[in-house]
């Protein structure tokens, strides 16, 4: 009885061996055949992993898939066949099965502050490989690696199915304002190594303010934005009529249904679009604000305490108006007192809608609404008025119809 053992062919994740009985032996028929292989020399059927394909009466060629194995390993291979009187066993071949590293790409940097950014990023697996790791890495130096700065969005993926797309998103936080980083997003595999994508590069905000930037909310609105100390915010009143998820906001009209609602609703100034969205935006009650999608993602309405970190930054409610305010009197009624913007929030004289449903006060004095509640029935807001540089804080009814500036997240 004689075996041999042919060659080992892989096509995509299948390995292939092929044999081939040379000499049955007289009367003796084979009672078994296959292939053995393991990680050491020379691999018999009781010291390593076989295939056993049956009885075989005649000679010819024979093959089979190998399983199980793992990548970037060397195998050794031998076919074998066996009668009563024991087993024969082919010559041996060695092979290693290839690995391929994933393909990782990353796209360009977004939501980008002072000491933050974020991005998209994906994994397209080639080879059911077993993760370790996988994120972005970042570095004030080019070709940043994992032995810098990284984050780690999976640990243990394993087996994903060849050709699978994994498409992921990561943060990167504790930068240093006016920085310049370059980042790669990168997969770490057990036994291949780590991939990395292109470089992208981008510069943090230096957090001395005076960025200006623009976002856009789910209808289409676009709004200028400057970054004022550690905070960015939108220089201008919102004017959107559906929150970030696209539902439609209530629009109440009428003066006596404004009164009474316990529940979201908005209005335009006068009731009258065309003559104040695209400069003062909407009045909204605070509920509407209290749904916490009213603004565009990624940004919301600031809390009282984000209203006070502005304030003190420019110096505090003695001056910070001053410093917020548009200049001249184009929109405001003289002697519009102090103003001079340098803090680039242009803040408007928006006006209000009374709880009763009346409109007061443009040209006059600015509101705007914080998402902090005072009590069941009231919130703070923030105001300025025409003839002072103060900015105040109080506390309206949530009935009120007021404007709203959105801060960014950090």
């Amino acid at each position: 009885m004689k075996v041999r053992t042919d060659e080992i062919t892989q096509i995509n994740l299948i390995v292939t061996v092929k044999g081939t009985i040379i000499d049955v032996g007289e009367g003796i028929g084979i009672t078994e055949h296959g292939f053995c292989w393991s990680t050491t020399n020379n691999p018999t059927i009781e010291l390593a992993t076989k295939t056993q394909l049956g009885s075989k009466n005649s000679k010819g060629s024979f093959s089979s898939n190998l399983t199980g194995l793992s990548l970037e390993i060397t195998y050794f291979v031998r076919a074998y066949a066996t009668n009563s009187i024991g087993t024969a066993y082919g010559n041996e071949i060695s092979f290693t099965k290839p690995g391929y590293l994933p393909t990782v790409s990353i796209g360009q940097a977004r939501n980008i502050t002072y000491n933050s950014a974020t991005f998209s990023w994906s994994l397209s697996n080639k080879e059911g490989a077993i993760y370790t790791a996988m994120g972005v890495c970042w570095s004030t130096l080019q070709n940043p690696t994992i032995h810098d700065n990284y984050t780690t969005n999976f640990t243990c993926f394993g087996g994903a199915d060849p050709g699978l797309t994994m498409d992921n998103e990561s943060s990167i936080t504790g930068l240093s304002p006016g920085t310049t980083y370059y980042v790669r997003a990168y997969a770490t595999t057990s036994k291949l190594g780590t991939a990395y994508s292109r470089e992208v590069t981008f510069t943090t905000n230096n957090g001395s303010g005076g960025e200006t930037g623009i976002v856009t909310d789910i209808e289409g609105n676009v709004y200028n934005t400057v970054t004022i100390g550690t905070q960015t915010w939108m220089a201008e009143n919102l004017k959107t009529t559906k929150y970030n998820d696209g539902t439609a906001i209530p629009l109440v009209t009428n003066s006596t249904e404004w009164g009474n609602l316990t529940t979201p609703g908005y209005c335009w100034y006068n009731n009258d679009e065309a003559s104040y969205k695209n400069t003062y935006g909407a009045l909204y009650n605070w509920h509407t604000v209290n749904t916490g999608k009213l603004c565009p993602t990624d940004w919301h309405v600031p809390a009282d305490a984000e209203w006070t970190t502005l304030v003190n930054y420019l110096g505090g409610s003695n001056v910070a108006g001053a410093k917020m305010k548009e200049t001249g009197t184009t929109h405001w009624v003289t002697p519009n007192t102090g103003a001079t913007n340098e803090s680039g929030f242009t803040a408007l004289p928006d006006g209000n809608r009374y709880f009763y449903g009346t409109f007061y006060d443009i040209g006059y004095i600015g509101y705007w609404w914080s998402s902090t509640e005072y009590s069941a029935t009231s919130a703070y807001c923030w105001t300025l008025g025409y003839g002072s540089a103060y900015i105040y804080r109080h506390y309206y009814s949530k009935e009120l119809g007021l404007s709203v500036r959105c801060v960014r997240d950090y």
